[in-house]
């Protein structure tokens, strides 16, 4: 029997405590411009490349629940550049690269995300 589930990732749920900030905060890291107004209050769509959405939520934030694992990694051409950035702007990094391939570091809200040479 066939699945009528697809497979694919429509979006990824970020938890964020401040929606505004966080829209803010990940437009700027991702270059990308703030389209799109926040929705019911607390959701906001990140414009994303691809087919899957990138989805800021801060009606499901709880400090309680960050964890120290990545949610997920963006891609990256260029690591050393992608890190160097991060660096810059000031951001807290988790690891250095590792195995010339990725590394971690963390949103406002604490949130372990990667960078990845894909």
């Amino acid at each position: 029997m066939s699945s009528p589930i697809t497979n694919a990732i429509g979006a990824i749920f970020i938890p964020v405590s401040n929606i505004e900030r966080a829209r803010h905060w990940y437009s700027d890291l991702l270059n990308v411009p703030q389209v799109g107004e926040i929705m019911f209050g607390h959701i906001y769509c990140l414009p994303m490349q691809g087919g899957t959405n990138v989805v800021l939520d801060s009606k499901i934030f709880d400090p309680a629940s960050v964890r120290n694992a990545p949610l997920f990694h963006f891609n990256t051409d260029d690591i050393h550049a992608s890190y160097q950035l991060l660096k810059e702007k000031g951001i807290e990094l988790v690891t250095g690269i590792e195995n010339d391939h990725w590394f971690t570091f963390k949103d406002p809200d604490g949130n372990v995300l990667m960078v990845c040479k894909c």
